[in-house]
């Protein structure tokens, strides 16, 4: 049997031996339990672990989360090292490993350009401020959780989950700074334009400057960004050596981190306009499908100290929850603090200069060594200039002369407290003590929202550049000071609401200030259908437990409502009849078909739904024939930057189906008659018939949407059961998929909970695929069918309630000679 390696965190590489890996343990499951069944730690008896002051308890529940309890705060927190360490030490490891840039370590030479890309970046500089920044409390939280980890790690030496064991890696001891390095790798991956801005070059690369802000759009009621676009006029795009490189490096970087969360909702309903009289609150996050998930659950008690709700493996405390008294929820704010700029340089010598305000400069320099599992080690050289890392000084095959350097600049966080914040918050009593926490919180950019029995909060926190000129949505000109960050936005200025008339408040990552806004929180907003769809029924009645689980669920876009209301607009309704009367007779009657089927389309995506195909692939169908002919073929870089775009934020297709009659890429450059906007439509609507019996069946009315769209999880151990799937990017139940590309579903919720305070227990919760990433675990995957089927599981604050909820079996760690 082929080893797996290290295949967990290469779930999206093509590379053969870790496919192979992948695909030789479908089926293995008896080999597995046999083989690897003493690397689950037990659920009952007596471990002494040294470095404990008194007996913990831990038991769990059904799906394998703990409950820790301990009288004294720091037992706790080493309780929940060990805990954490037992589920979940693989992804732990594996994610340090990646934010050290270290991966080759265990996973040889195909990690090299993910490592010398994130030696770039540098998040150690990022965790080592935050660790000074923290508290002398803090840090010794810190220190006991390390502990605790490292108790775990000497235990089962001998004894770890398979991919590590198969490896042949040997993981280093925990070190208290590990956890703040977990964090940084965590809020890197909450900051959402770099990644854009990559693919803005190459799509500019391929249409020129002048049509570029055309396929970037900012949000539905803002005009085209040429503003911004112009700042590259005149800049030699062609002379970006390793700019594929880094734009695939940061494509791959995005499969492998699993703290990468692109979006999610949250919301609280008021006392007013609860069932009950009492607020409600609830909260999702959405990332690839993997297993694990990046979330598990948690349950700590101690004196003075309580709280149950999700945590990263890795670093100590809750990081959303409930307490007893408050309940609190973070999803991604789309916060642009990620700056590209394209640096002039040149060689004198040995040393590498670039262009600063009409002088050369000699770039920074620092060398790295690289230590590759079944090679020699390498030592090579990371350039830097004013505004940060040059990425592609760091990439193989980019070797820096005279052209241009991509620098990037992320925030500094000298004197940062978030790490205290954030613990703050967990103790908060109050809305308005967990305001007070959460406005230190700077590091991450998260729309938080909170409530307590009688009051609701919401605020956005983080670390936002103030920008002397530009908007940060492509690349600035590093030579030119005009585009250079002038420090951060005052807190004072970060959107905040409390208890608002209207009853509710939330968020699904759509732009949440108005235009015009006093500081600059980001150009990069997420589609706005979701929040759309959360307004109609977060203000539609009164609200309870069983509204919120069903919100959480809903699969019905608005967007079906928009695209119906273009078909029908008074300039497009005839010009469209006649461009579908103009088609061959076998795909005009396939037109004429999907348009009457789309005019009565509900916008419900549910997985059964003949119609909801018949609608995706319209979608998809469209991308092609408006965008292919002048950015494609579909393997070529171009067409993939478009739909990274696409994916990550409010896009050309969205834009231009609704809008955008005058834009360039409408007319096909394929033919030598010039299309418009119906015409390409007409095409789309055959397109979409064709394509649908060409991947379903020939008797329409049998389509299914879960026939082209499913949950598949990337796993490093027995293939995990693939599901139909409903929904897509712009409903709340998301399951995101890429325009122009395939129906695969790339984002979903991989963890959502609810908190009802006229409960006698608020707090109901849910973990997808399982709350162990040991595929040897009963627990590995055991959560997929409760998640499919909407089914929560009941967290007791209680303690007489603990019993029922986790029964009396426990294990109990006693102080270790």
């Amino acid at each position: 049997m082929a080893s797996p390696a290290f295949t967990h965190f290469i779930p999206r590489f093509g590379a053969a031996a870790t496919l192979a890996g992948l695909i030789s343990l479908s089926g293995c499951q008896a080999w597995l339990d046999s083989r690897y069944a003493d690397s689950v730690p037990p659920d009952s008896g007596v471990q002494p672990l040294k470095g404990l002051a008194q007996n913990v308890s831990v038991r769990r529940n059904a799906s394998g989360m703990p409950l820790i309890e301990s009288s004294s705060f720091h037992d706790a927190l080493f309780a929940q090292g060990y805990v954490a360490a037992s589920d979940r030490i693989s992804q732990m490891v594996g994610m340090r490993l990646l934010a050290q840039g270290r991966l080759s370590e265990m996973a040889g030479p195909q990690m090299l350009d993910v490592d010398r890309f994130m030696r770039a970046v540098n998040l150690k500089k990022n965790a080592d401020e935050l660790y000074a920044a923290a508290s002398p409390r803090l840090k010794r939280f810190f220190e006991v959780y390390a502990r605790g980890v490292n108790a775990y790690l000497f235990r089962y030496r001998d004894k770890l989950p398979m991919d590590l064991a198969e490896s042949g890696y040997k993981p280093e001891y925990w070190k208290p700074e590990d956890s703040a390095l977990i964090f940084a790798l965590f809020n890197f991956s909450l900051s959402v334009n770099l990644r854009e801005e990559l693919a803005s070059l190459t799509l500019a690369q391929k249409v020129g400057v002048d049509k570029l802000a055309w396929l970037i759009p900012t949000y539905p009621d803002e005009p085209l960004p040429f503003d911004e676009t112009d700042k590259l006029k005149g800049v030699s795009l062609a002379q970006i050596p390793g700019l594929a490189n880094v734009d695939k490096v940061a494509g791959d970087l995005a499969g492998l981190n699993l703290s990468s969360i692109s979006s999610g909702d949250n919301w609280a309903i008021t006392p007013a306009r609860a069932r009950s009289g009492r607020s409600l609150l609830a909260n999702d996050t959405h990332q690839p499908l993997a297993s694990p998930s990046l979330w598990n659950y948690v349950q700590l008690r101690a004196p003075k100290f309580q709280a149950a709700g999700v945590s990263l493996a890795g670093i100590p405390g809750i990081m959303a929850g409930f307490n007893g008294k408050v309940a609190w929820g973070m999803a991604p704010a789309m916060g642009d603090n990620q700056d590209l700029f394209l640096e002039k340089l040149q060689r004198q010598g040995n040393q590498l200069q670039y262009l600063a305000d009409g002088k050369w400069r000699p770039a920074g320099v620092r060398q790295e060594t690289f230590f590759i599992k079944g090679q020699a080690p390498l030592r090579e050289a990371v350039y830097d200039t004013r505004h940060g890392a040059l990425l592609n000084s760091a990439l193989a095959g980019a070797p820096l002369a005279n052209g241009l350097g991509l620098a990037l600049q992320t925030p500094d966080y000298k004197d940062d407290k978030s790490l205290d914040a954030l613990f703050d918050l967990s103790r908060a009593q109050s809305v308005e003590a967990a305001s007070d926490a959460s406005r230190e919180v700077r590091a991450i950019a998260v729309n938080m929202v909170f409530a307590d029995a009688q009051h609701v909060g919401w605020q956005v926190t983080g670390r936002l550049p103030n920008r002397r000129e530009g908007r940060g949505l492509v690349p600035s000109p590093g030579w030119d000071g005009r585009y250079d960050w002038d420090g951060y936005a005052d807190a004072i200025l970060h959107p905040y609401d409390q208890d608002p008339p209207q009853g509710w408040l939330g968020t699904a990552n759509q732009r949440t200030v108005p235009k015009g806004y006093g500081m600059q929180l980001s150009n990069s907003w997420y589609y706005p259908e979701r929040s759309e769809r959360l307004a109609e029924l977060a203000g539609a009645g009164k609200q309870d437990t069983r509204s919120m689980i069903a919100m959480q669920y809903d699969q019905t876009t608005t967007f079906a409502n928009k695209l119906k209301a273009m078909f029908q607009a008074p300039g497009m309704a005839q010009p469209l009849k006649q461009a579908i009367d103009a088609l061959p007779a076998t795909d005009r009657a396939k037109a004429q078909e999907a348009l009457t089927r789309l005019l009565a389309f509900n916008g419900n995506l549910a997985p059964q739904s003949a119609d909801a195909a018949l609608y995706e692939l319209f979608l998809q169908e469209s991308a092609k024939q408006t965008f292919l002919d002048k950015l494609g073929p579909q393997d070529s870089q171009a067409w993939k930057a478009f739909v990274t775009v696409g994916s990550l934020s409010y896009s050309a297709q969205a834009d231009h189906l609704l809008a955008r009659e005058d834009s360039p890429f409408w007319d096909d450059s394929r033919t030598p008659q010039k299309e418009d906007k119906p015409a390409i439509l007409a095409r789309s609507l055959a397109a979409a018939v064709n394509e649908g019996e060409r991947q379903l069946d020939a008797d329409h009315k049998a389509w299914q949407w879960g026939n082209l769209h499913r949950y598949q999880w990337a796993t490093k151990g027995p293939q995990l059961p693939v599901r139909q799937a409903g929904g897509d990017h712009t409903t709340l139940n998301a399951a995101a998929y890429a325009w122009g590309a395939n129906f695969d579903v790339t984002q979903a919720a991989s963890m959502r909970f609810i908190v009802d305070f006229a409960q006698n227990e608020p707090l109901l919760a849910q973990n997808s695929p399982g709350q162990s990433g040991n595929p040897a675990s009963p627990h590995y995957a055991d959560g997929i069918d409760g998640w499919m089927k909407a089914q929560y599981v009941s967290i007791p604050l209680q303690s007489q309630n603990y019993d029922r909820a986790y029964g009396t079996q426990r294990l109990t760690l006693t102080p270790g000679k």
